[in-house]
């Protein structure tokens, strides 16, 4: 993951809010030189925000209340919205299950946190994935699987051996005597145009950039096959597949009880 160059709001984007963590968003409201747009659109970056965190207005400030915004695992801050200051919670959106992953945060892990992640669906190995799943993982990743025999699947100079050699994180999946591996390997990030707020709230851009999005999108698509020796070739033939290629937000504070809300 790269880190975010995002330093005020009108820079946020559902894509690059994933970078930040709860005090930065505290501390993007905060900074002294916001304009009249920003505050028009207070709303708007709201919505960008709530895509990666969940965000709560705190209605009733009291420290029993705070206390158990913070139980939760919620930072509090102030948020000033419609020309008053209003205290928020708000707490960064896991990425635990496959189902968490989305088109804008597939951008935001690492090879490593992703294979994490395939493990945790219950040991089903790539094809237990939904193909919207897989379309998602493969819009940030270059993904390669094998399935060998376990005493087959180390033997130096085969495709385990030149997939780590070349920068791939492997997930390990045993099926009896079988193994499948799982690479994974972060891709090339794509040159997009940059919107500002005013094109993303009107979804006006200019033809350059229309022009611009479309080559990137062909990129998308164009990739090499890789070259294997015959030996390889031998070890693929078990059976080897290599493919290259949000959250609405409520501003109504959750009901408050005893008993902690899991997310």
């Amino acid at each position: 993951m790269k880190e975010s160059k995002t330093k005020t709001l009108r820079g946020l984007t559902k894509g690059n809010v994933w970078d930040l963590q709860e005090t930065d968003i505290f501390m993007m409201w905060a900074r002294p030189d916001k304009d009249d747009a920003v505050a028009e659109h207070a709303q708007h970056y709201l919505d960008i925000i709530s895509a990666a965190f969940y965000i709560e207005e705190i209605k009733v400030d009291k420290p029993e209340i705070l206390k158990k915004y913070e139980e939760r695992g919620m930072r509090i801050g102030v948020i000033p919205v419609k020309d008053k200051d209003q205290k928020w919670a708000i707490k960064k959106r896991p990425i635990n299950h496959v189902t968490d992953l989305t088109y804008e945060n597939i951008h935001h892990i690492s090879a490593a946190k992703l294979l994490e992640v395939i493990n945790r669906n219950f040991g089903g190995g790539w094809d237990s994935l939904n193909q919207s799943i897989k379309d998602i993982i493969e819009s940030g990743f270059d993904i390669s699987t094998t399935t060998l025999p376990k005493d087959r699947l180390h033997k130096p100079g085969g495709l385990y051996e030149i997939k780590v050699n070349d920068g791939y994180e492997v997930l390990e999946i045993q099926k009896g005597g079988w193994i499948e591996a799982i690479f994974a390997k972060v891709k090339p990030a794509a040159i997009k145009p940059r919107l500002t707020i005013e094109d993303e709230i009107s979804g006006s851009r200019d033809d350059d950039e229309d022009e611009d999005e479309d080559e990137a999108s062909n990129d998308y698509f164009d990739s090499d096959d890789e070259e294997l020796d015959d030996e390889t070739l031998t070890e693929e033939s078990y059976r080897t597949t290599v493919e290259e290629d949000p959250d609405s937000l409520s501003l109504d504070a959750a009901d408050i009880s005893d008993g902690d809300e899991d997310y």
